[in-house]
Order: structure tokens, then C-alpha cells, then sequence
């Protein structure tokens, strides 16, 4: 059987392509979206730096989302083409919610027009009614192309499905071992961008650069990163020891979004004002997340010394070669015997 090379199918073309078009196309309506703000305000006051932010998470989730997409392909891993089909959903909701965002950000009286003050009424013809199209747009891209990409990763999905059989053969529970794992990685991967737009959030929108909390931020950073590198390492050369802190580690990083609370504390609530909802978000899925992938960390810390090292370690049998075939039988373009693909789902 042959391996289909890195992006050597259409599907997996189409794919990616999709996924870069709704990127620049996005991309290109919220920096319109940024430029025509700043023209007008001082994006540098508290109240205004939503913009900025959400042109500064669009860009992290665009990039992030191509990367996962070209990691998805080349380990052809399903599981993490579902996870970006998932990704995809909440970047409309993100998108959704920062309409919501930036109207408490620009409008201050509602039931005025821009005869009355340009910038901070919401009626026709003022700053808000000049960008709003722009953000509805936004989400309603970023959905078109999620319905294209589930046709996509749906021939995907049999394109790849027989890849763990390769892998690990027909024995059920090295196939559900094997996914446990796949979903782990995955899981510190989304990790990692949940709490980065968590903190870009809080280091643009609300933390004063002279205040305590913005360098126990800052300090963060760095703690958290550590604890997804060293969870995927632990995880794929099974070291219970460093595995073992790392699980410990996760469950006490969970009082870290005790800022939840802050931004709907009385005392504290103003600072969160034009960005509560999205960060509020943004914190639930975190801590949801985190306590997912500790759940599944357990689940894998048990099938440790269960015959996966092997799989685990070595991606060679996902790496395309050119199969040498009889004289009978026909090679395809690129080299390989034609042959019928297996599944065993």
C-alpha cells in the first residue's frame, strides 16, 4: 500500500487553499476594519483597543489554523481535521461576537446620527454604520468556507482512514490507544492557542504595563508553554516521571483563570468593558479544554508500556516511498502500484 505525498491529491490542494483564501479574505476586511477606526480615534484608549485586538487574534488564528492544516496533513492525522473543522466553528462565533464588541467599543448614544458626533453615535451614517457591514461579512465568510472544507475533510477522511492501520495493524486496542494519543496532541496544540488569545487579550485590552497582574501575565507565558512542550514530549517517549508532573502541573494551572471571576467583579468589571464577552469566551474554553486534555493524559498515562512506544516515535510509515510492483501490475503517476485502499473503519 502507498502512502499519498504531502498535498499530492486534490483534496488535500483544495484543502489548504480554501483555508488560505478565507485567511486573506478576512484578513483584508478586518485591517479596512482597522484603518478606518484609526482615522478617526486614538486606538491607544482603553476604550478603543478592541480593534486592534481583534485584528492582532484574527491574524494568530488565521496562521494558527494553516499550520494545523499542514501538520493534519503531512502526520494524516483525521482527528485533527475534525479539531480544525471545530476551530473553524468558533472562529464564526469569535467573529460573531467581536460585532457585539466593537459597537460597545465606537458607540456611546445609540439614538443619534453622525450629524451629532461621527465617532461615538450609532445611527445612519456614522463610524459604526460605516464599518458594521465589513464585520458581518466577516463571519459569514469564514462560515462559506467551513462548508466547504467538511466536503474536503470528508475525502480526506477516506483517504487517510486506513493510516493507523498501517501503523499500529488490525489489534482494536492499539488502534484506540493510538487515537488517545492523536487526540492528546491535539488537544495541547488548541491548548496552546486558547491561552495565547487569552493573554493577547489581556495585555492589549486591559492590563496596565506598570501593574502587578500585567508581569504575573507576562511570567505565565513562558510556565505554560513549557507545560504543553513537556506534556507532548512525555506523552509521545512515555516518561511517567515528566508526565507525571506535567498532569499535576495542568490541574493546578486551572486557578489561573480564577480571572474569570474579575471580569464581572464589581470592582474590577469597568477595565473588561469592551472586551468581557470575547474574553469570557475565550477563559471557558480554555479551562474546558485544559481539563479535557488532562482527562485524556491520565487516559494515555495508563497505556504507557503497552507495546506504542514504537508508533509513537517513528513517522516513517507515513512518509511516502515508491513501492516496487510486478510486471504485471501498473504503476500510477508519481510511481506507485495501483492498489485498492483499505479501511478499517
Amino acid at each position: 500500500m502507498a502512502v499519498e505525498p504531502f498535498l499530492g491529491t486534490r483534496a488535500q490542494r483544495f484543502f489548504i487553499a480554501t483555508i488560505c483564501i478565507q485567511a486573506i479574505a478576512v484578513l483584508a476586511i478586518i485591517s479596512i476594519v482597522f484603518r478606518m477606526v484609526a482615522e478617526h480615534v486614538d486606538l491607544t484608549l482603553t476604550n478603543y483597543r478592541t480593534v486592534p485586538c481583534y485584528l492582532a487574534l484574527f491574524v494568530l488564528a488565521e496562521l494558527f489554523e494553516l499550520l494545523m492544516a499542514f501538520d493534519a496533513l503531512r502526520l494524516r492525522n483525521v482527528i485533527q481535521l475534525v479539531g480544525i473543522l471545530v476551530f473553524h466553528v468558533a472562529l464564526v462565533v469569535f467573529a460573531t461576537i467581536q460585532i457585539h464588541e466593537t459597537k460597545v467599543a465606537l458607540v456611546r448614544t445609540p439614538n443619534c446620527d453622525g450629524t451629532v458626533s461621527f465617532v461615538t453615535c450609532g445611527g445612519k451614517g456614522t463610524l459604526y454604520r460605516k464599518v458594521e457591514h465589513l464585520l458581518i461579512a466577516a463571519p459569514g465568510i469564514i462560515a462559506a468556507a467551513w462548508i466547504v472544507l467538511i466536503f474536503f475533510v470528508r475525502a480526506l477522511y477516506y483517504e487517510f482512514g486506513w493510516a493507523v492501520f498501517r501503523i499500529v495493524g488490525a489489534n482494536p486496542a492499539m488502534k484506540t490507544m493510538y487515537q488517545f494519543y492523536q487526540v492528546l496532541i491535539c488537544l495541547l496544540k488548541f491548548d496552546f492557542f486558547a491561552f495565547t488569545g487569552v493573554t493577547i487579550q489581556l495585555l492589549i485590552v486591559v492590563l496596565s504595563k506598570n501593574s502587578t497582574e500585567f508581569g504575573l501575565t507576562i511570567a505565565a507565558i513562558p510556565v505554560v508553554l513549557v507545560l504543553l512542550i513537556g506534556c507532548g514530549f512525555a506523552v509521545q517517549r512515555e516518561v511517567r516521571s515528566l508526565m507525571a508532573f506535567s498532569l499535576v502541573l495542568m490541574l493546578a494551572s486551572e486557578t489561573y483563570f480564577y480571572k474569570l471571576y474579575r471580569f464581572y467583579d464589581p470592582n474590577s468589571e469597568d477595565q473588561y468593558e469592551t472586551t468581557r464577552a470575547t474574553l469570557t469566551v475565550f477563559t471557558i474554553v480554555a479551562i474546558l479544554l485544559l481539563l479535557t486534555t488532562f482527562g485524556v493524559g491520565l487516559r494515555c498515562f495508563t497505556d504507557f508500556g503497552k507495546g506504542l512506544y514504537e508508533s509513537k516515535t517513528s513517522d516513517t510509515l507515513l512518509r511516502p516511498k515508491k513501492i516496487p510492483h510486478s510486471d504485471g501490475e501498473k504503476p500510477d503517476s508519481r510511481g506507485y502500484p495501483l492498489q485498492e485502499r483499505l479501511s478499517i473503519e
